[in-house]
């Protein structure tokens, strides 16, 4: 299916391109070491041999086509090599040449709902229904608005398996998130704290990723199963922390509304040392409200059973509602409200809290950049018994990230983030502040 908007091929057939060594290799003995061909020549001769299934020959015509200056030929051009790659399932390659199209052509939303599509059938869910969101905000052309209702469709497409990663170089202000001071007042005295109980600075290694599972149960729903896991390691060792987790449960549909409810368990990692580990069972309702928006719900309940101290053992209860929107093809902004109860053993550790985070993103050219700005309020039950006053935090958060695609190598692309994290409480162990910075790459689409 060709891109949507018209290529002005008919206005420069005379233009040639030079074609080196595009004949197959049973038709060497007919190849000529160069061909001049008109632009719609070339044209035709890619598709007549992606027709005959000939896929190495059609992707050198296309790749060749896809560098000519013309905007609107080379954005045809990638579109047809894209769908060439998506034919043959190289899904990845497929979704970088429609990302390039649309950072160039963010407003190309026939291009934009194949990328959706796409991402469907990786398994990249919110993804895709973020892209079919930006794809509405830009304004769906007569001729496509039709195909949206199959790209919605195609939504309900599963992958069977899949894996995302994301790798960086973490320089940080405060790794283990603590006191700068290097007293703690108690009821009893004033403490010295011990060098690894300040504010330690360093640069680690960060490692996020995620594998997941999924096979159908009957028409409606599947069975998703994801392993998770995260990693901060440095070279001081007593401040790595680890993260792994499992969660399995079905994937249901009730009209537009996505139902997931789970089973779970995490195990977490602190100095190489076991730290603490939870079960717990959750639910996420994903429910779209209008083409241009979707709200989601997380709610959770689950027992934490800390490996260092048995005062800290109890049930943890979460909930989180938040609120997306695209604004535009380049431009969309969102909203999330949360809130936590840990009703632990102690009274001292037992807290509830509540946090508002709102986001936004924007496309710039080959570069997307992401920023985010949070607050929460956290209060403890009842003091613990060597601090003199109950723990009160009001913690502040603000980051910005962007991805650049234009150095974009094998699907990857380099990921700047820079964050600021403030953490103001009456208990001066709790109270810090943190500057953290990740060099690294993460998926170019």
């Amino acid at each position: 299916m060709p891109y949507y908007s018209p290529v002005r091929l008919f206005a420069i057939t005379c233009a040639t391109v030079p074609i080196v060594a595009l004949a197959p290799a049973h038709a060497q003995e007919q190849q000529l070491s160069s061909i001049d061909m008109s632009v719609s020549q070339l044209f035709a001769f890619a598709d007549e041999a992606r027709d005959r299934g000939d896929y190495p020959t059609a992707e050198t015509a296309y790749r060749a086509l896809a560098s000519n200056p013309d905007l609107e030929l080379r954005t045809e051009a990638r579109f047809r090599l894209a769908l060439l790659f998506a034919g043959q399932n190289r899904n990845t390659d497929a979704a970088v040449l429609l990302r390039q199209i649309l950072d160039e052509k963010p407003d190309a939303a026939r291009v934009r709902l194949e990328l959706a599509r796409i991402l469907a059938l990786m398994g990249d869910m919110s993804g895709a229904a973020r892209e079919l969101r930006q794809a509405q905000a830009a304004g769906l052309p007569p001729e496509v608005a039709r195909l949206v209702s199959i790209y919605t469709s195609a939504l309900r497409s599963r992958k069977p398996f899949g894996l995302s990663v994301e790798i960086a170089l973490a320089p940080d202000s405060n790794i283990n998130r603590a006191t700068q001071s290097t007293t703690l007042d108690t009821i009893i005295a004033q403490f010295d704290l011990s060098e690894d109980a300040q504010a330690q600075s360093g640069i680690g290694l960060s490692l996020k990723g995620q594998a997941y599972f999924r096979t159908g149960i009957d028409k409606r729903s599947n069975l998703l199963v994801r392993i998770s896991g995260d990693g901060d390691l440095y070279k001081k060792s007593q401040f790595n922390d680890i993260s792994l987790g499992i969660q399995a449960g079905p994937e249901m549909r009730s009209g537009k509304d996505r139902i997931s409810p789970s089973v779970g368990y995490s195990y977490r990692w602190y100095g190489n040392d076991p730290y603490a580990d939870t079960v717990n069972v959750a639910v996420n309702v994903q429910h779209p409200m209008g083409n241009k928006a979707q709200a989601t719900f997380n709610g959770s309940i689950g027992h934490s059973n800390n490996r260092r101290n048995n005062l800290q053992d109890g049930e943890i209860y979460a909930a989180s509602l938040s609120y997306e929107r695209a604004i535009s093809a380049k431009f969309g902004a969102g909203l999330s409200i949360n809130a936590v109860r840990q009703d632990l053993l102690d009274p001292g550790y037992a807290t509830a809290s509540g946090s508002v985070n709102i986001f936004a993103y924007r496309e710039l050219g080959k570069t997307t950049v992401v920023g985010s700005l949070g607050y929460s309020h956290l209060e403890a039950d009842k003091r613990l018994f060597l601090f003199p006053r109950r723990r009160i935090d009001d913690r502040y958060n603000i980051s910005l990230s962007s991805t650049f695609r234009q150095f974009t190598f094998k699907g990857f692309a380099p990921l700047l983030r820079l964050s600021y994290e403030r953490n103001k409480s009456t208990v001066g162990i709790y109270d810090f502040d943190r500057v953290a910075t990740e060099i690294g790459i993460t998926r170019a689409f």
